[in-house]
């Protein structure tokens, strides 16, 4: 029995799951991670705690799927992208790893811009404007921050690369998640020598970055009892993807076209591209696919689920007790809750700018807002206005989208929002376009399992893959009477961040 296994390096937790050659899962297992913000707009985590937690979802996925290690042909990884990890010359972490929700290198995106000559010549270079989210700006941070740490480092890895390392001894990359570090050339699939120069930053800090289906290394002896032996030393180890890349694969959006939402903590549009596209606002990123060849563009929402989350935990004490008591989920009970509300919310939107925002404003400085509230403003329609200004936020990217021409023909709807029906009724009522769900919705994990697949000979190629495992389910078209209700408020919605934009900064500078 010929088995694919899926590593994903996520932020909350690592899941490891197993398929076989027609694309069905086995078996999968996960292990939880902490994050701590020491600082405002600061979130880091320690890298020992993805290989803990990748000790104890690998083996659990093995016996899960009642497999022997010698079945397991080749593995695949995915992670959080743009998390910065350095290791000194004895290849140890010399600070905590600090992720993609970091929000504290506005000066440094600052920086960048100048040393490469301005946003349009960053956009040659690398297809992207400077954002706090990337890995380049947290280099130069540690720089000018932490000049100790920066003088000790040897490597910097990205999060699954660091897992990567400690599986087979090889410092690699690939390119959809080195794409998200804003220092390599998209259109030419390398590192850019131009912009390295520019920063000042020794090409020798990076790894070698490969295709995503190239095997990049093999599992060492000591990985292989590190991990109880569930997988066999020698095992492959294809280069992977970046979490959205992989999740895009996982979702078959493989051909032009067609374009996956992913509802996690954070919200993703991601759609396919047979060649580089830029978006000359830099409002949307563009990076190299999972696929070899090929390109994709992304809007990322930087708290959807998020959002949703920080509801339920702030306003739902009421919902989780009633969970408790029924062994109920409390999150189906404020959307029930949510569903019971009108359209629009009575007029109450939300901005689900918790933790900043990506896309389209670059904005580190943007928080959550409620507004239009009166007193008929009910628990019910708070959280409907929580789903709207999340949908409103995804909907910002497929109009970006749509300015540049670039067809959306179907949408693809996957992650744990995607599992609620109104969540994905809302989606297609706001996009004004329909929805579809996933059969196996089981994101980036499985789409690097299908990685290995294809890198270790059992297909031919990643399109051909996605044709043989991916399927689709649970059509949901829009209801038009909502949909004119959306495209009313859609605009005033969007409004509100323009208002305000210049409240954000202030407010956060006195709050530190």
């Amino acid at each position: 029995m010929a088995l694919f296994l899926g590593i994903d390096i996520g932020t909350s937790g690592s899941r490891a799951l197993l398929i076989d050659e027609r694309g069905a899962v086995r078996g999968s297992a996960s292990g939880s991670h902490t994050c701590q913000a020491p600082k405002p707009l600061w979130s880091e985590q320690d890298p020992a705690e993805w290989w803990a937690a990748v000790r104890q979802a690998v083996p659990g996925a093995v016996k899960a799927a009642g497999a022997r290690p010698e079945d397991i042909q080749g593995i695949g990884l995915s992670g959080q992208m743009h998390g910065l990890t350095l290791l000194d010359k004895a290849d140890k972490v010399l600070r905590p790893a600090i992720l993609w929700n970091d929000q504290r290198t506005a000066a440094e995106c600052d920086e960048i811009t100048q040393r490469a000559g301005g946003r349009k010549a960053l956009l040659k270079m690398v297809s992207n404007p400077a954002l706090t989210g990337f890995t380049a700006p947290k280099i130069l941070w540690v720089r000018n921050q932490e000049p100790r740490h920066y003088a000790k480092a040897a490597k910097a890895l990205l999060p699954k690369d660091y897992v990567r390392f400690l599986l087979t001894g090889e410092y690699a990359t690939e390119v959809s998640d080195a794409s998200g570090t804003l220092l390599l050339d998209v259109a030419k699939r390398q590192w850019s020598a131009k912009l390295l120069e520019k920063l000042k930053v020794d090409p020798a800090l990076l790894p070698q970055v490969f295709e995503s289906t190239v095997v990049s290394g093999k599992v060492t002896r000591q990985a292989s009892e590190a991990l109880g032996g569930a997988v066999l030393p020698g095992t492959p180890v294809v280069g992977g993807g970046g979490d959205c890349a992989a999740a895009g694969v996982g979702s078959g959006i493989v051909k032009r076209g067609v374009a996956v939402v992913s509802l996690g903590t954070s919200g993703v549009v991601f759609l396919h591209a047979d060649e580089v596209k830029t978006d000359p606002l830099g409002r949307a990123h563009t990076f190299c696919h999972a696929v070899p060849g090929k390109w994709h563009m992304m809007g990322v929402s930087l708290s959807s689920g998020g959002s949703f989350q920080w509801f339920k935990n702030a306003l739902g004490q009421e919902e989780v007790a009633e969970a408790q008591a029924s062994g109920g989920d409390p999150y189906d009970l404020l959307v029930n809750k949510a569903a019971a509300a009108p359209a629009g919310s009575g007029g109450v939107q939300f901005l689900p700018y918790l933790t900043g925002e990506r896309t389209p404003h670059a904005d580190p400085y943007a928080t959550g807002v409620f507004a239009g509230l009166t007193p008929s403003s009910t628990k019910g329609r708070l959280a409907r206005a929580v789903i709207e200004g999340v949908c409103y936020s995804l909907r910002d990217s497929i109009e970006i989208f749509r300015s540049l021409k670039l067809p959306v023909k179907e949408i693809r709807v996957t992650g744990g929002g995607a599992k609620n029906p109104f969540w994905r009724q809302t989606l297609a009522d706001v996009f004004g376009q329909s929805t579809c769900g996933l059969v196996a919705a089981e994101g980036p994990a499985y789409g690097v399992a299908l990685l290995a697949a294809v890198g270790t000979g059992a297909f031919s190629s990643v399109e051909e893959a996605c044709a043989a495992t991916v399927q689709t389910c649970d059509p949901c078209t829009p209801n038009k009477k909502n949909q004119k209700i959306y495209d009313t408020y859609y605009p005033l919605w969007q409004g509100l961040y323009r208002s305000l934009q210049g409240d954000f900064e202030r407010l956060s500078k006195a709050a530190r």
